[in-house]
């Protein structure tokens, strides 16, 4: 591994063992064992690192997404398909040390960390993108970019808030069953006009 390999490999390290503000780039730097000058040379600050870093940690959880390989066993586009990606997804936030705590800290101190903001901010839309063929089928390099920001976005908001309700209190947060039981409520609404 070069350099650049070493201080995202490193970044990735100080993020899960201390989060975004309390990383700093000397921690970086002792982690991967390179040298200060080197995150600027590579990725032009720490904070553009440490957005890179959690893009790269939440693409290694993304394969959890599809679970054991049974999602093939339901219809894309499928409230039994909704129910077991959700499933699935919730079930790495249920890990300890999980990722995605980061996300909070990260729309906690926003305004403290732009840059990472900013960063995380423009991967949402292939966030969504990458979760609608999840759920509905295709390929991610079909999906339109009209599709990515309304279904994409859907999709994104209620990770949001699972991420929100499962760091918050893992007690009361909602499994796929109730992800699912919910959706059926109001496709049935929607199909009568009335409300579920």
């Amino acid at each position: 591994m070069g350099h650049r390999e070493d201080l995202l490999e490193g970044a990735k390290r100080c993020l899960l063992a201390k989060g975004f503000v309390r990383t700093t780039a000397r921690d970086i730097v002792k982690e991967s064992g390179t040298n200060l000058a080197s995150i600027g040379y590579h990725y032009g600050s720490k904070d553009a690192l440490l957005a890179q870093a959690y893009v790269s940690l939440v693409e290694g959880v993304g394969d959890a997404f599809e679970g054991d390989g049974s999602l093939q066993e339901t219809a894309p586009g499928s409230v039994e398909r909704f129910e077991r990606v959700w499933s699935n997804i919730i079930g790495t936030m249920k890990e300890p040390g999980s990722v995605w705590r980061l996300s909070m800290e990260v729309l906690a101190l926003g305004d403290r960390l732009p840059e990472v903001r900013d960063h995380l901010a423009a991967a949402q839309r292939e966030a969504g993108r990458g979760l609608v063929p999840l759920l509905m089928g295709g390929r991610e390099e079909e999906v339109t970019d009209e599709r990515a920001d309304t279904l994409g976005v859907f999709y994104v908001t209620l990770m949001t808030g699972l991420i929100a309700q499962w760091t918050f209190d893992p007690k009361s947060a909602p499994d796929g069953a109730q992800l699912a039981a919910g959706l059926r409520q109001v496709i049935e609404g929607a199909a009568t006009g009335d409300a579920p």
